[in-house]
């Protein structure tokens, strides 16, 4: 366990920021590497995986209700020196993330087909997008243990051990994503389901590998078999924090799916060019999100512990910190998107789609970072309803303009893209202002008195 409560903020987020974000990027590899060669499959393989794998927003949606409950109340128990509620709460999401991944691999493979021809009219790109959910299906449902271990590690301010295991992962992955999609060494190519089974056995391994480490080296929290059999009380502490965090992700998932049902009609390029653009741009916010990862148990802990200028001060330099990275990356999508998106495929028409994008959405890189540095805010303050209602006014607004325009005689792409970055402007500007009203109701005189009963409360809650 690492006090956060101590030291320097600006130092306290870098030291958690750099290896969360080594993280990220490795887990973000999964798919850039998978995409690497699938792409040589075709347009068809590329956009069809790319439409599959919005399937993502949905699971990363029910991962985060698990991951911000345990990490906001870890973190906050580990501020109040509570080592028997940090216990509870990390016992109890293991427990849930059990439930959510029977859950997913009974509805995925029950509503796959479906799902996939709701978001592609293309036949082909039906086809190979079900054929690689098939199987990387389970790989999505042990992410919900993945996550679930690696948050409660963050709660207590530990990310090293994360990172090192996702490393190894995607190292795995990468050994195994040309061998059995291109049938490198054994001549049997499998096509998309060889990338989603090379992720799969990847995150198995990842999986395998964290519960280790519980069992032979982790001391604050720990697998404990009597604390495994339902507690409403603690489920509802965790997800009051959780609902609205995958609520959050859950619109991005809408707002994704819109973005691919008005593209449908431009082809095959425009697919594949948008899901790799798309992939590029989740990439690029890896070190934003880290830094927002980061903050967001550095001011669960100080909100704990009841240091309330501390909490503003973790905003304030998060933000900072945020800009400058996103301005780096601006500047270069400026430039030369079209580098990065060639990477990944050679068709001119696609590239030039991908690249057009990037250029465009480039403009929304700083909003984003104020928008993710509350998130992370909201998360530590136990309190991710407005996080979820910005994105909510920022949806609101952009799928009715976003229909009604793909309805407009010479409709284009570019269109899109523009009313994009107006609306995450304006859900920047609300959770910014929604964040300063949270600092005025819970940081004034006593934010102690605030945070969830300690000690006996959480002993009581233990018994069930």
């Amino acid at each position: 366990m690492k006090d956060l409560t101590q030291d320097s903020i600006v130092r306290n987020i870098i030291a958690m920021a750099a290896p969360i974000a080594a993280g990220m990027l490795f887990q973000t590899l999964y798919f850039l590497v998978d995409l690497y060669f699938v792409s040589a499959i075709g347009k068809d393989a590329v956009g069809g995986v790319g439409a599959a794998g919005t399937l993502m927003f949905i699971v990363m949606a029910l991962t985060q209700v698990l991951a911000v409950g345990a990490v906001a109340l870890i973190a906050q128990a580990v501020g109040r020196k509570d080592r028997t509620d940090a216990n509870v709460v990390f016992n109890q999401s293991v427990l849930l993330a059990l439930v959510c991944a029977a859950v997913t691999l009974v509805g995925g493979y029950a509503l796959t087909s479906a799902y996939v021809g709701a978001i592609t009219a293309n036949p082909q790109e039906q086809h190979e997008g079900s054929t690689y959910l098939y199987w990387f299906l389970p790989g999505l449902a042990l992410g919900f243990a993945q996550v679930t271990m690696g948050s409660a590690l963050r709660g207590t301010g530990i990310v090293k051990p994360a990172m090192a295991i996702q490393a190894f992962t995607v190292l795995l992955n990468a050994l195994l994503a040309p061998v059995l999609i291109a049938g490198w060494g054994t001549g049997i190519a499998l096509g998309v389901a060889g990338a989603g089974l090379a992720s799969t056995v990847a995150i198995v391994a990842g999986v395998l590998l964290l519960a280790l480490y519980f069992i032979k080296l982790e001391k604050y929290v720990a697998f404990d078999r009597a604390l495994w059999h339902p507690q409403l009380k603690v489920w509802k502490r965790m997800l009051d924090v959780g609902l609205p965090a995958g609520g959050e992700f859950a619109l991005m998932f809408v707002s994704m799916s819109v973005i691919y049902w008005v593209i449908s009609d431009f082809g095959s390029a425009a697919q594949a060019g948008f899901g790799i653009g798309s992939r590029i741009m989740q990439s690029i916010f890896m070190p934003a999100m880290a830094i927002a990862f980061a903050a967001g148990p550095i001011a669960g802990q100080n909100f704990g512990a009841g240091r309330g200028a501390r909490v503003r001060e973790t905003f304030a330099k998060a933000v900072l910190l945020n800009t400058v990275v996103m301005v780096l990356v601006t500047v270069f999508l400026q430039w030369r998107p079209e580098v990065l998106v060639g990477f990944f495929i050679k068709e001119s028409d696609a590239i030039d789609v991908g690249a057009t994008f990037l250029r465009t959405i480039s403009w929304t890189f700083i909003a984003q970072g104020v928008v993710f540095t509350c998130s992370g805010l909201f998360q530590g303050l136990g309190n991710t309803r407005p996080a979820m209602l910005s994105s909510a006014i920022r949806l609101t607004v952009f799928v009715p303009v976003a229909v009604w325009l793909s309805t407009q005689r010479g409709f284009q792409l570019e269109r899109l893209w523009l009313v994009s970055v107006a609306t995450v402007w304006i859900q920047a500007l609300a959770s910014y202002l929604l964040l300063r009203h949270q600092f005025s109701r819970r940081l004034v005189d006593a934010p102690r008195a605030m945070v969830a009963p300690v000690g006996a409360t959480a002993a009581a809650e233990s018994r069930g």
